[in-house]
């Protein structure tokens, strides 16, 4: 089939060579100019954001008399001739954004649009693609031969086939001077290396995560940050290395989302004089359910049993009395939201691998039964 009918670089071609433009849902990182009907200056007009194959993106101008929206492919300038794109936002949008990913670029510095994409621009940009699997390939081979530690992940052809960035992942420096002279006369054109994280390979190969959507990553983030095991710690995650990580083999970015609600609620929760006072003793505290603000106790200094849970606006109202001296019955402020063990319980029991086994004897029992 070719590259008939798919979607490289965010452009999907019809038999006949033509362009069909590809919904909001099939591109990778999408955005939507909300702003495209407000007035704008005549600067803000001819800023362009472009998208170039997978995660990938730039700003350009655009000249006056060029009318551009989003979803038009075009071709711009490059380092060494052209590459061939497609426009994701314009005007007023596209300065913001500019602004919010602090481009030092300037508008005096920025490439331009030289024009909508020709049908023999469109041509060469899908013989282009065409390439870059063999040549991936091929250059793994090379850098296997030389014996560089290093891991080549993706290759994106300019839309000219003049150039090409080889993406790839290293722990260490790499003097990969020798390599970029092999990669040069294998394949005749110029070559570009580009370090990456794997958070940014996991969004440009694309995948399905755990939730059963498309990466965040490959699909509408575009700020990749390092996520790190105190955020898991302060949504009281369970330290599983495997339900906490991603494709790319860190953290989730999805950590991330709730962050901010948990630390809200973590601003009315005490952190002080968290032992309270009881008539039966010292009461330990043990965990914390920060949304449904219930702080769980024991009497056991050792051991979490026994859990007593309390809720937060009780807790401070014993730590009020302890600091008067007077000791209560903690019985009398136990909440009646369901305790842990009992959720822990009910999750262990969902995750187990075995669950539907006893059903699927069962099924196979009765169709042995309808058989005879």
């Amino acid at each position: 089939m070719g590259c008939s009918g798919c979607t490289c670089n965010g452009i999907r071609f019809n038999e006949d060579n033509t362009v069909r433009r590809i919904t909001e849902n099939g591109h990778k990182l999408p955005a939507n100019n909300w702003l495209q009907d407000y007035e704008q200056l005549d600067i803000e007009k001819d800023l362009c954001e472009v998208r170039f194959k997978s995660t990938r993106k730039g700003f350009f101008i655009k000249d006056q008399d060029l009318s551009l929206k989003s979803g038009d492919i075009v071709a711009v300038e490059a380092l060494y001739g052209h590459d061939i794109g497609t426009v994701t936002l314009t005007g007023k949008l596209a300065w913001l954004q500019m602004r919010k990913k602090k481009s030092d670029q300037g508008f005096g510095n920025l490439w331009k649009i030289y024009r909508r994409a020709t049908a023999n621009d469109l041509k060469q940009y899908r013989e282009a693609i065409k390439l870059e699997k063999p040549v991936l390939i091929s250059a793994r081979k090379i850098i296997k031969k030389l014996g560089l530690e290093m891991k080549l992940g993706d290759v994106e052809y300019q839309g000219d086939k003049k150039k090409a960035i080889f993406y790839y992942i290293a722990d260490d420096r790499v003097d990969f001077r020798e390599l970029i002279k092999l990669l040069a006369a294998e394949f005749g054109i110029r070559v570009e290396m580009k370090q990456i994280g794997a958070r940014q390979e996991a969004g440009r190969i694309g995948g399905i995560g755990s939730c059963g959507r498309e990466l965040c990553c490959s699909s509408w983030k575009t700020d990749l940050h390092s996520v790190s095991l105190n955020v898991a710690k302060i949504q009281d995650l369970p330290a599983n290395a495997q339900k906490l990580a991603g494709q790319c083999g860190k953290l989730k970015c999805c950590l991330m989302y709730e962050l901010d609600t948990y630390l809200e609620a973590r601003e009315e929760i005490p952190n002080t004089l968290l032992e309270l006072e009881t008539e039966k003793g010292t009461a330990y505290h043990r965990r914390t359910d920060l949304l449904n603000r219930i702080m769980y106790y024991s009497y056991d200094d050792a051991l979490a049993e026994d859990l007593i849970p309390v809720p937060v606006e009780k807790v401070k109202e014993v730590i009020n009395l302890n600091k008067r001296g007077i000791r209560v019955e903690l019985t009398a402020y136990i909440s009646t939201v369901k305790r842990p063990e009992e959720s822990i319980r009910y999750f262990t029991e969902a995750e187990s691998i075995t669950r539907f086994d006893s059903m699927h004897k069962n099924k196979k029992k009765n169709r042995g039964r309808k058989r005879l």
